[in-house]
């Protein structure tokens, strides 16, 4: 009784000290999914699939403005001691999404499989933050139309306390988009859907995503695939709205870590080549970083050699008419 009791006072505590708010387009007034919202220090959360957030400032007492983007939609700036409950953002003509209409004949295809590498090392896997997007590198080796079928992404499920249940429940929410190559380089996002899915504890380690209903096809320069972690999910699916951060104290003041979540993201040291890019997206500019010794000098993952995420793939390779 007492426990239950706890979990109320815990409960009604957060409802009182964070409002939900709206993103919605100014012009249909409809809700815009998965929304940017950056504090403009590096930190920020997301928008869930309604156009809803929550935010507070005893939550973030540092925080006086809000960024809010959104693919398609100009950026706008708000003020945290004034915050409308719904926010309108303009459409953005030059960022609207070019639609692709593919209409698929009954062609012949052979498959091919690109091997993910799978491992369950805890001290060789990345720790997701919803600050980081990965981008993986694919380039086009077939002159055959190219599309891709599925992706397999290599996940750790497991907890690094050795004493904690394999079975300890977690349901994470990710995105998943696609971009061309420039120079090497992720470049401009290519017109296809944001694939939102989703990763449990019950999930095998070579998580396949399926993905040929969104008619992705391997540009001639080759295709960037990206994931990046939304947060937590609900019984029901959706995106739990809790706090990103958590402030420890030290020598220099609060400083707000990170929470990270799972499952883990296991990085390789059996790619030859540097594949993998990340970049940190609630900074403005949004930079790529190539994920090697000029990014850091320090990590533990590229000290060790694991400069890779071991995506894989499943490709339709269609016989020519």
């Amino acid at each position: 009784m007492k426990k239950l009791f706890s979990l109320l006072l815990l409960f009604l505590a957060q409802i009182v000290c964070s409002q939900t708010y709206t993103v919605l387009d100014s012009v249909q007034k409809s809700p815009i999914s998965y929304a940017t919202i950056s504090f403009g220090n590096g930190n920020g959360t997301f928008a869930d699939a309604d156009g809803n957030f929550r935010f507070s400032k005893k939550w973030y007492p540092d925080i006086d403005s809000l960024y809010i983007s959104a693919l398609g939609h100009k950026e706008i700036v708000l003020a945290t001691n004034s915050l409308p409950s719904q926010i309108l953002l303009v459409q953005n003509v030059s960022e609207l999404k070019e639609v692709i209409i593919t209409a698929e004949k009954k062609r012949r295809y052979k498959t091919k499989k690109l091997p993910s590498e799978v491992h369950n090392d805890y001290f060789r896997s990345w720790l997701p933050t919803v600050e980081s997007e990965i981008a993986v590198y694919f380039p086009k080796n077939s002159e055959k139309p190219t599309k891709i079928a599925s992706v397999y992404l290599p996940v750790k499920v497991e907890s690094s306390n050795r004493n904690a249940s394999k079975d300890q429940p977690f349901s994470t929410l990710f995105k998943m988009q696609f971009y061309g190559n420039n120079n090497g380089f992720p470049g401009k996002r290519l017109p296809y859907e944001d694939i939102i899915f989703k990763i449990t504890n019950k999930d095998k380690p070579n998580f396949e995503l399926n993905v040929s209903e969104y008619k992705v096809y391997i540009p001639k320069d080759g295709i960037f695939i990206s994931v990046q972690v939304l947060g937590y999910a609900d019984k029901d699916g959706k995106l739990q709205q809790t706090k990103k951060y958590h402030e420890v104290e030290t020598r220099k003041g609060i400083v707000k870590v990170s929470t990270t979540f799972r499952p883990l993201l296991p990085f390789t040291d059996k790619i030859s080549s540097f594949k993998t890019f990340t970049r940190r997206i609630f900074y403005k500019n949004r930079t790529w970083q190539r994920f090697d010794r000029e990014y850091s000098e320090n990590n533990n993952l590229i000290k060790s050699n694991n400069t890779n995420y071991g995506m894989g793939l499943k490709l339709y390779l269609y016989e020519e008419d």
